[in-house]
């Protein structure tokens, strides 16, 4: 248990700041997942369609920190790699 006045507060704000975050790695879990759903289809305009709408809801989580910029970018990669090779 936090023992200082600081220590319960900053518990609080990780508290709050997990929930904002659980609900920000939803969001992007759900967005790759769409994208997925429609490379699994074989119609690439949906992916792409999909991919488009993905893209920026994964930099913007990277930006925030729910996930390093590292990830984001290669998920982002991965994804248009697929959906490139679905015109095949």
């Amino acid at each position: 248990m936090a023992n200082t006045k600081s220590a319960r507060k900053a518990t609080r704000v990780i508290a709050r700041r997990t929930e904002v975050n659980k609900a920000r790695r939803s969001v992007l879990r759900s967005s790759v997942r769409k994208v997925e759903e429609a490379i699994a289809s074989g119609d690439k305009n949906t992916a792409a369609a999909a991919l488009q709408a993905a893209e920026p809801v994964i930099m913007r989580a990277a930006q925030i920190g729910v996930v390093h910029k590292n990830n984001a970018s290669r998920k982002v990669s991965r994804l248009a790699h697929r959906v490139a090779k679905l015109g095949k």
